[in-house]
């Protein structure tokens, strides 16, 4: 069964994705394995869903540290 549940901009961010997800599946307590291809779909989903909520933190927190930095900056010159 393939599932073609990622959008664009995850397929192009696959390693940060893959990342995140290694971290999702070890605090579930899921190896990383052939294990996964026994997981429903409702789980999988799930488990997405986890994905991106993590990577939504991570990218606003690099915003908001590239911000700080440009007013940083600009109070400095």
């Amino acid at each position: 069964m393939s599932l073609d549940l990622l959008t664009q901009e995850e397929k192009e961010n696959k390693a940060e994705v893959i990342s995140v997800t290694e971290q999702v599946l070890d605090a579930e307590g899921i190896e990383c394995d052939s294990k996964i291809s026994k997981l429903s779909e409702e789980k999988i989903n799930e488990i997405l869903a986890q994905v991106r909520k993590r990577r939504r933190k991570i990218i606003q927190n690099e915003n908001l540290e590239e911000k700080e930095e440009q007013q940083e900056s600009a109070i400095s010159a």
